[in-house]
């Protein structure tokens, strides 16, 4: 294709890439090096008709919205919002290495830390449910790709309901129905014989209940692309091997699943970006509590009179270099295996 038709055909995809990415990550970036204003205090004397004069510290709402105006972008922080308590913990980390009790209180004490809280949770999440989804995904492609013609239809849509409904409302689905009044809430209750017991009053049942979802509401994108993939399968290859005498197990590990390896890399690395982003479950459930993310701190940050757009800032980068840390080794295997077939 000439260069002058390539350009074309990539060219508004470029403008939409500048506009709606690139522009807002170096917006990010830049914000994430500024601090809110302080209030402006001045003191005023109060005086009474008969009380005397009293003194009293007021907020001037001028002076600050003239600041404001004159310095949108707030006042220059550079990398004090990434070093401090709410986000990297520098100094924090060096008191908990220099003073503790061992390993667990280690553990503990940088737990506590709020980004690293979110941090544990978004690592846990991605390398448990990405994996599972992927796995459940293909099984269910391999059960679907051998049932009857007539029945298959009902059960690929059924398959896809998970990823159909928005992510917001199937969490607060599953949240209705392991609440104490739901039905999986109150038959757990029922079996344990304990009216009391709720899967959100533990932080490891409530980190139970967001894995199960995300592994429920993951597993279709991988059933949906492993299943196109079985498709095209050589059926030669499959006939050979049936009358070479292998098995079923033994044609899915030595023909299905290496045919369909690159499939698997692109489900990883999709699934791995979308679920280090984790944020809707955690707000349909109301876990945050025993469960917060990167994605959380971000709204978190922004919610409410003061939004603090600096620490979301600096969350969001932090957000970015963690997914590009994340995918550099399935790029790089990509890569390579791209470079070993060119060769």
């Amino acid at each position: 294709m000439p260069h002058k038709t390539f350009f074309a055909f990539i060219l508004p995809s470029l403008i939409a890439m500048v506009l709606f990415i690139a522009l807002p990550i170096v917006s990010v970036v830049v914000q994430s090096f500024y601090v809110e204003h302080g209030r402006i205090l001045v003191e005023v004397e109060n005086c009474q008709p008969f009380g005397g004069c009293t003194k009293e510290v007021r907020v001037d709402a001028e002076a600050t919205a003239t600041l404001e105006k004159e310095q949108p972008l707030g006042q220059f922080n550079g990398l004090g919002t990434y070093l401090n308590r709410g986000h990297l913990a520098v100094n924090e980390l060096g008191a908990i290495f220099a003073d503790n009790r061992g390993l667990a209180d280690v553990l503990t004490r940088i737990y506590n830390l709020p980004f690293y809280k979110a941090l544990a949770f978004t690592l846990v999440f991605c390398f448990v449910v990405t994996p599972l989804a992927m796995a459940l995904g293909f099984l269910i492609a391999l059960a679907v790709n051998t049932i009857p013609k007539l029945i298959k239809g009902p059960v690929i849509f059924f398959s896809l309901l998970p990823m159909i409904i928005t992510p917001l409302v199937g969490s607060l689905i599953l949240y209705w129905m392991i609440h104490p009044q739901g039905i999986i809430g109150a038959t757990i209750q029922d079996i344990f014989n304990d009216p009391r017991l709720s899967l959100r009053a533990s932080p490891l049942l409530t980190w139970l209940s967001l894995l199960f979802y995300g592994v429920w509401t993951n597993a279709p994108f991988s059933f949906v692309v492993f299943y196109a993939g079985l498709q095209t399968v050589p059926s030669d290859t499959l006939e050979s091997a049936m009358i070479d005498g292998a098995s079923r197990w033994e044609r899915i590990r030595y023909v299905i699943m290496p045919h369909l390896a690159p499939l698997a890399t692109f489900v990883a690395l999709v699934q791995l970006m979308d679920n280090f982003r984790v944020f809707e479950p955690i707000v349909g459930f109301s876990a945050e509590a025993n469960a917060t993310s990167l994605s959380w701190m971000i709204f978190n940050d922004l919610s409410g009179d003061a939004q603090l757009f600096g620490s979301a800032g600096a969350t969001s980068v932090l957000t970015i270099i963690g997914v590009v840390i994340l995918l550099m080794p399935v790029l790089l295997r990509t890569w390579r295996e791209f470079n070993h077939k060119v060769v």
